[in-house]
């Protein structure tokens, strides 16, 4: 079967096909606005005419350079070019200022090579045993993960955890807009039809993150403008290599798993490993100032989701975030219906998957770091061009999402209250994750708390939940542990000098 399945991938046709998938996925990545799952939405058509394998390998290919791609954007602009890519925009912007652009985009495009091999040993290996695992997931263990990854606003609250906090609480207070999900209600709508379907998080993302950015430049552009100067170090130095495979292997591994969970995603996964990076870190103050370990990390996991979620997809039918739910479609009008008897029936099929999803990597790892010194001749653009060019992504990216104004005001909206967050210095990145992470947190808690009747002890019932209970209380306490431990050194050393 393995035999077959190469003969079916190693054709000229069909490594194109992947090539061409990858480096789209790319250029879709490094538009903000738009996302890994349009992208592969916007191919999927093309695929109706094609056989069961290029077609698939075809979005697999978006799918992989998509989830990298929005790094490039991040790092090179302080813009995410996808959700999935918010986490590394934190410190590889700043790397960037610093004249690290070459540098911290070699670290991302290693790191996101290194994680999707570990997603693909994943898949191949141990998919039948993570998609079991993964279905015993249920509304308390969903709610325990959302808290978990609630909890990491700790560590991305910037100079002061309070206002951290209310930032991710207004994220969540806007979650709650729109058709309650276990009432059909209407809440905070005031009966405007554009508020029915809830605020989208990614106009929200786009004017938090993009246009804030754009408006802090206008301010620049009279400014005689920083040289970032020469880019070098575009291959990880040594130094950087030891950062990235400690990262890459656990953080990847973490991504992998995150993604045979559904509905969870690489934004989720990304946010998660940059609060555990931070939390692990032997400087965390560092964390949001360019430091390798915040690009490493993040962009190993999201982009081990991409195998993690294909696990489920094959092994159950299930999908694991929305691009695996495309790819069920992509497979059924090929006449293949994915689950157990996938395996039975079209063994050469799931094989050939396996091994394209690690020629994408392969095929990302060689753009990526071939191209990258063309995507740096961005910081080289004077702003007064720029500038104009984010503004229009940043409208555009909007309304293309659903081809309605209403997105752009909101991206209007929050970019300025970004501008003046950045002028306060506050990070806007829990509102973000409160935006995302609320919705999952507020249904599962109200259906767990429905399938028990009222009984909280509901949450600490599994040994899932009890693991998510600790993680929780490591997230939420190590900073504080730390940061006595490392008075108390202080203290010692000045009683001893």
């Amino acid at each position: 079967m393995l035999a077959e399945a190469l003969n079916l991938v190693l054709q000229p046709s069909i490594i194109l096909y992947i090539i061409l998938g990858v480096a789209g996925g790319m250029c879709i990545g490094c538009l903000p606005g738009l996302t890994t799952t349009m992208g592969v939405a916007l191919v999927l058509p093309l695929t109706f005419g094609m056989d069961a394998v290029p077609s698939i390998l075809l979005l697999i290919g978006v799918y992989v350079g998509a989830v990298y791609g929005g790094s490039m954007a991040a790092i090179l602009l302080n813009t995410p070019g996808t959700p999935a890519s918010a986490a590394t925009a934190l410190d590889g912007y700043k790397m960037a200022c610093k004249g690290e652009a070459g540098r911290a985009l070699g670290i991302s495009t290693t790191s996101s090579f290194l994680g999707g091999l570990i997603s693909c040993i994943f898949l191949i290996l141990i998919s039948p045993i993570l998609a079991k695992f993964a279905l015993k997931f249920s509304a308390p263990e969903f709610f325990m993960l959302a808290m978990f990854g609630l909890c990491i606003i700790s560590s991305i609250s910037g100079k002061s955890l309070l206002i951290g906090l209310l930032s991710g609480g207004l994220g969540i207070l806007l979650a709650t807009i729109g058709i309650d999900d276990i009432t059909g209600n209407m809440r905070f709508t005031f009966d405007y039809m554009n508020l029915y379907s809830g605020i989208n998080f990614i106009p929200v993302m786009i004017g938090l993150f993009a246009m804030s950015q754009a408006l802090i430049g206008v301010e620049d552009i009279l400014k005689k403008p920083k040289s970032t100067g020469k880019i070098t170090h575009v291959i990880p130095r040594r130094s950087d290599w030891g950062v990235i495979i400690k990262n890459s292997i656990p953080f990847g591994s973490l991504g992998a798993f995150i993604g045979t969970i559904p509905g969870v995603g690489a934004d989720i996964a990304s946010f998660i490993s940059y609060g555990q990076a931070k939390s692990i870190s032997k400087h965390p103050e560092k964390f949001g100032t360019g430091v390798p370990e915040a690009i490493s990390a993040p962009e190993a996991a999201n982009n081990g989701v991409t195998g993690g979620a294909l696990i489920p997809m094959l092994t159950l039918g299930v999908p694991g975030d929305a691009v695996a739910a495309i790819m069920i479609g992509a497979l059924t009008v090929q006449g293949l219906q994915p689950g157990p008897l996938l395996f039975a029936n079209d063994a050469p099929t799931v094989y050939a998957i396996f091994i394209g999803l690690l020629i994408a990597n392969v095929c990302m790892l060689v753009l990526g770091l071939n191209s990258v010194r063309i995507f740096t001749k961005v910081l080289s653009v004077p702003k007064a061009a720029l500038v104009p060019i984010i503004f229009l992504l940043c409208f555009v990216g909007s309304y293309a999402l659903a081809n309605n104004m209403f997105d752009v005001v909101v991206m209007l909206f929050f970019g300025f209250l970004g501008y003046f967050f950045q002028k306060l210095e506050i990070s806007s990145s829990p509102v973000i994750l409160g935006l995302i992470l609320g919705p999952m947190a507020e249904s599962n808690f109200r259906r767990a708390l429905l399938m028990s009747r009222g009984d909280a002890s509901t949450f600490l019932s599994t040994g899932i939940c009890w693991v998510f209970f600790i993680l929780i209380l490591v997230s939420l306490f190590s900073p504080l542990i730390k940061k006595k431990f490392a008075s108390k050194g202080k203290h010692t050393h000045g009683e001893q000098y």
